[in-house]
């Protein structure tokens, strides 16, 4: 497992904090993304609900997207940090680059869960997820 944490770098919207987690497509290592998650969500000042609904947020998406990785490969998950919230993005190699269906229980969970959410394909069929979390904007249920 790696992971790169960006020094922070002033730009004309201010300062911005990206860190990405590579690690082993397999959901024994999914403890430590929810780990990294709370971590830097808590780091935002997010409520310990919105860090509860991230966590799980991040772990749906990635069952999602484990079911379709190639066998050896790695999922990477990247870390923005906003001002206002945080974008996270998870991706894995797929043999046919097949999205995840939209109409699914599990879609409709992590949109509620994350905010903003979105799917798309990537070069080598790379599938990705991308979640993105304002603070204080969904009431928890």
């Amino acid at each position: 497992m790696t992971e790169e944490t960006a020094v922070p770098t002033a730009d004309a919207t201010g300062v911005r904090d990206a860190v990405t987690v590579n690690m082993p497509a397999d959901s024994a290592y999914l403890s430590v993304l929810r780990t990294a998650t709370a971590g830097l969500a808590a780091r935002l000042d997010f409520t310990l609900d919105e860090i509860e609904d991230l966590r799980i947020g991040v772990d749906e998406a990635c069952a999602m997207l484990l079911s379709q990785a190639l066998p050896g490969t790695e999922l990477t998950t990247e870390f923005e940090l906003t001002p206002d919230g945080m974008r996270i993005s998870v991706s894995v190699l797929t043999a046919d680059g097949r999205l995840p269906a939209r109409d699914t229980f599990a879609w409709t969970v992590l949109s509620a869960l994350a905010g903003d959410v979105d799917a798309g394909v990537g070069p080598d069929d790379r599938v990705y997820i991308v979640l993105y979390k304002r603070r204080g904007t969904l009431e928890s249920a």
